[in-house]
């Protein structure tokens, strides 16, 4: 049986609450259910944050750029290592990118690399319009030290929150910081919704603008009239009854995903040329995949050859993000780093860590990937 690198996994409630909205009539238009989800999410965030939940995590990551402004002749500053929906909205708006490196102590967009160029970018007079940190494999960004740069600045800090639902930076909540924030609920995330996103924020006419262009933006009339462009992308009622289940089995999903990861970090600590993803002693993160980077010269076997080793044992892996500079459709864009983005992704592997994994899976990954040393690839 195929191990997979993280499948849904569903907590018990979700068809009963499924068959509610069925029972309720609210099947293709919005309904009670999406109210209940938007609320559910809000209570776990807190801090009098509002949502609106999406079709996925690129349609809010797009609205918050459009109410934000943000069109041609614009920068958006943005993590080099992520899924290519965290970048292309920027170029939905016809805005350029700009990739920053990561730092070594997270893995994730470097704060120090943000301030010194936000600083620049003052001087010169040509400030980004926004600064849009990512967390990567539940590990979140400094994005709270991010988020204070830019308010020196006047820049909007809007975070990518997509992979990081119940993590934690800095004290505050993952999708809680920054002046608007992104979340996911496609169906790899530690929890999902089949497909789905969220925009969260503090200002609620933000979000109320989100909902609103995520209609069609359909003015108040009797008729279908429109002042503005809208967009097809609110979320189902049927498909947030799935979300408003899996909100109850939340952190019981960060926990075994921590629990794996522990394990995975206690059977490789003595294996050379193999190590983890770090967590700063100012984040939380959730371990949604347990990413690894495997020196080739140490452990006597390069990433391609483990993962081809566990395909052949039908178990998923999967590379670490190509970072986005590297990417044909933005070459040339503007790279900011020392190259730890090209690094990770030349050695680094995802590995199976769905929440459903049985202990005996992954004793079959750990021995796959220790194997693929000791035998040279």
């Amino acid at each position: 049986m195929r191990i997979w690198l993280s499948r849904p996994h569903m907590g018990g409630d979700e068809m009963e609450l499924v068959e509610e909205a069925f029972a309720s009539g609210y099947v293709a238009p919005a309904g009670p259910m999406l109210a209940r989800f938007e609320a559910a999410v809000a209570d776990y965030l807190g801090g009098g944050v509002h949502c609106a939940a999406l079709a996925s995590g690129t349609a809010a990551l797009h609205l918050a750029f459009r109410i934000k402004g943000i069109g041609p002749g614009d920068e958006v500053w943005t993590s080099s290592m992520t899924f290519a929906g965290g970048a292309f909205p920027i170029a939905y708006e016809g805005a350029a990118p700009v990739f920053f490196d990561l730092s070594p102590e997270s893995w994730t967009m470097d704060p120090a690399l943000v301030a010194e160029a936000l600083e620049a970018a003052a001087k010169a007079g040509r400030l980004p319009k926004a600064v849009v940190p990512t967390d990567l494999y539940g590990q979140p960004a400094d994005s709270v030290a991010i988020a204070a740069e830019c308010a020196k600045y006047g820049v909007a800090c809007i975070v990518d929150a997509a992979e990081s639902l119940g993590a934690a930076c800095r004290g505050a909540k993952a999708g809680s910081i920054g002046d608007a924030a992104v979340l996911s609920f496609n169906g790899n995330k530690i929890i999902t919704t089949s497909g789905g996103g969220m925009l969260v924020s503090r200002d609620a006419q933000l979000v109320e603008k989100a909902r609103f262009l995520a209609t069609q933006a359909r003015d108040p009339a009797p008729h279908y009239q429109h002042s503005e462009i809208g967009f097809n992308y609110r979320l189902s009622n049927v498909l947030a009854a799935i979300g408003v289940g899996q909100m109850r089995v939340l952190d019981a999903r960060v926990a075994r995903r921590r629990e794996i990861f522990a394990r995975y970090e206690a059977d490789f600590r003595d294996i050379a040329g193999l190590s983890l993803m770090p967590e700063p002693d100012w984040a939380r993160a959730t371990r949604w995949l347990t990413a690894i980077r495997i020196d080739p010269a140490a452990f006597g076997a390069d990433r391609e050859a483990v993962r081809k080793a566990l395909l052949a044992r039908e178990i998923e892996s999967r590379p670490l993000w190509k970072p986005m500079n590297l990417q044909p459709i933005f070459a040339g864009a503007r790279h900011v780093g020392r190259g730890l983005d090209a690094a990770l992704f030349a050695d680094g592997l995802c590995l199976p860590s769905g929440s459903d994994m049985t202990d005996a899976e992954q004793d079959e990954v750990i021995a796959t990937v220790i194997a693929c040393g000791r035998a040279g690839g």
